[in-house]
Order: structure tokens, then sequence, then C-alpha cells
């Protein structure tokens, strides 16, 4: 790597977790990706990319959607989609000490891109890992463990309230997935995790697959 011999630096994860002797076999596994940093805070220069990998065929993803919101039976579907893709910002601001904000944008300028549905908080933020659990089908947010948590890590039941306020909406971890590839063709999430400098962007999408 081009390493001068008397150059400190770190090996760490995409979390900035830095791998030592001790937790070596824990961290370090196929296909897992590693930042070489001169320091665990260090400012990376360039943005990173990190491939995920599906199970499942890209027709589960991209058609389920549809199946599930035309099963309605004669209701309007478009309310219940909006309603799965900001389950993530119910979670993520649910522990806000300070105001607690969820924007819903329709973007319809076509200099700036197709048309899209952009949904915007200031909650916590997912890591890396968390980004790629959202991406795999049917990993329910209640049994996703250890680094590849979910962003509702910690997750408690609330008091019966009404769904749409204690995050409860995406239960099977496939809502926001199917949302996305009924309201349109792909999905783009950006992250800022709050113990973390480091900005995370995801892109699922139908072209792609």
């Amino acid at each position: 790597f081009g390493i001068a011999s008397a150059e400190n630096f770190v090996i760490t994860t995409t979390n900035r977790k830095e791998i030592t002797e001790d937790n070596f076999s824990e961290l370090v596994q196929d296909g897992v990706t590693l930042y070489l940093l001169q320091s665990v805070d260090q400012m990376l220069p360039l943005a990173t990319k990190e491939r995920i990998d599906f199970l499942p065929h890209y027709d589960t993803l991209v058609k389920s959607g549809m199946y599930e919101y035309y099963a309605s039976e004669g209701q309007n579907p478009l309310p219940f989609a909006l309603a799965e893709l900001i389950d993530n910002s119910l979670s993520a601001t649910s522990r806000n000490t300070g105001i607690r904000s969820i924007q819903i944008k329709l973007l319809f300028d076509e200099s700036q891109g197709k048309p899209a549905v952009a949904v915007i908080d200031n909650g916590s933020g997912m890591t890396s890992k968390q980004l790629n659990n959202w991406a795999v089908y049917r990993l329910s947010k209640f049994t996703r463990q250890g680094d590849f948590e979910s962003d509702h890590s910690g997750y408690v039941r609330p008091l019966p309230v009404p769904r749409s306020l204690n995050s409860d909406i995406s239960y099977f971890g496939v809502g926001g997935k199917q949302a996305v590839f009924f309201v349109g063709q792909s999905a783009r999430m950006i992250s800022k995790p709050a113990t973390s400098q480091d900005v995370h962007e995801l892109v699922l999408s139908k072209e792609d697959f």
C-alpha cells in the first residue's frame, strides 16, 4: 500500500471499528469492506463503494410491491405506500431530544432528474451495515443482530398508540422496499450516523437489477 515503515495506520470496518488482534476473527469475514486509515476518525478523501449481495431473485423486490398494493381491495394504495416510506424516519427520530422533523417532498423538476418522492428526517442516521440490512429482503427489524443490526436496534415495542406514531408499520422488513417499487423504479438512501462523520448512500435500481 505504499506505507512508510515509520508511518502509523489503522484498519477499520466501515462503522469505524478498529481491527485489533482481539476482535479480528469477529469483525473480519468473507466479503467485509475495510478501511486503511491514518487514524480511526480520519476524513475519507474519496467516496467508497461496497457491494451488497442478494439471495432472492430481483423480481421479488421490484414486483412484490405491485402485488401487495394492488391487492388493497378497492382502497387507494398510495397513502399506504407513503406510510411505509416514512417508517424509517419514525424510528430514527423516536429518540430525538430536540425537534423531531420528518418531511415528504414530491419532486417534479426534470432538470434535476426524474420525478421522485423524498422523505427527509433529522434522526439518528444509519451506518453502512444498517443500510445493507435495509436492502435485504425479509430481514425483520426485530431479528437483526450484532454488527449487522438494523436501524431499529434496541427497539422496544411501544404502548398501544396509533401505529403512525410508533414505528410499527414495516414489521416484517419488506414494506419499505415494496413501497419503493410500487411508487417508482429506484431507491436512493443517504444517511449520516449521529456517531460518525461518514455519509453513506445506498442505491437500489430496477434498471441495475
